[in-house]
């Protein structure tokens, strides 16, 4: 089995203690020589600021090649475009670009009168700025707003087609999950890479209220194996387990890069990738 390269996503911090946090979470990770590290946005677009102080942060103290969020809720095109032109201005040349969610409160996502209305001209206008590699999401099992998944996988190939390099998938649990949707793809002309999303599983009750909100099928097996963990104190293992299997898997049928999921928490992360032959290769730079 071949060693994987592997990325991270972290979340930026809304307090001190959380900022501690998310440097820790580098900290940990880093020495594992990611292809890249993402920092996402907060439902709505909620910590664009926060987010771009992590990124340049990040980016300037530990070297690591910084993928920063980009959405398109509530802000005109030339903001969006400006918090662009920031990031490039500070060395940051990966965008991870979404339409976004849109905010707490509303039924859906409502494009600005000034912005862009979809992900695809987000996208189309970075592309033409000739600064960034531009990555974007796509779902093994259809986004909630999809009409079918053949509709879902044509609109991952339309946001390609617009000027995208790769797609990071959102987290699923079965790796024939993420073959399946892999061939589908194949079949519908998509070429560029696609990045499985990996979720370790630091609290089952959590991560199954999220899945159940993102339309992520949960299997009968995941949930018995849980009960019976909590019930012998294992929930660690097997949740170390669990992913260590999967990515296993996913290797085995031909992947090569993972992205990992992180929530700040590094420590699951980080175990998972030793189990892979994924080892400390570079150290931190020195903050001046």
């Amino acid at each position: 089995m071949t060693t994987p390269t592997v990325s991270f996503e972290f979340f930026p911090p809304k307090s001190l203690e959380a900022s501690f946090r998310l440097w820790d979470t580098v900290q940990t990770l880093a020495p594992l020589d990611p292809s890249f590290v993402s920092v996402t946005y907060g439902a709505g677009g909620t910590t664009r600021t926060l987010t771009h102080e992590a990124v340049a942060t990040i980016h300037k103290t530990s070297g690591l090649n910084v993928a920063a969020h980009l959405t398109c809720v509530d802000a005109t095109k030339a903001e969006t475009l400006e918090i662009a032109d920031q990031y490039a201005a500070a060395g940051v040349t990966e965008i991870v670009a979404l339409r976004g969610d849109a905010p707490k409160g509303k039924d859906g996502f409502t494009p600005h009168p000034e912005g862009f209305n979809d992900s695809c001209e987000l996208i189309e206008a970075l592309a033409d700025t000739g600064k960034f590699t531009l990555r974007v999401g796509a779902y093994p099992e259809a986004h909630p707003e999809a009409t079918s998944a053949k509709a879902d996988i044509d609109w991952l190939k339309r946001k390609l087609d617009a000027g995208a390099h790769s797609a990071i998938t959102q987290f699923f649990f079965e790796a024939e999950t993420f073959f399946r949707f892999r061939d589908a793809c194949e079949k519908a002309g998509i070429t560029a890479p696609i990045i499985p999303g990996i979720l370790p599983i630091e609290n089952w009750s959590g991560v199954r209220k999220f899945a159940t909100a993102c339309g992520t099928d949960i299997p009968v097996w995941l949930d018995d194996a849980f009960v019976a963990a909590k019930r012998d104190g294992r929930e660690d293992l097997l949740a170390t387990a669990l992913c260590s299997e999967l990515c296993t898997e996913l290797l085995e049928g031909g992947v090569s890069d993972l992205h990992f999921y992180t929530l700040n928490k590094p420590e699951l992360t980080r175990d998972v990738c030793h189990a892979l032959g994924v080892t400390p290769r570079v150290q931190l730079q020195n903050v001046a």
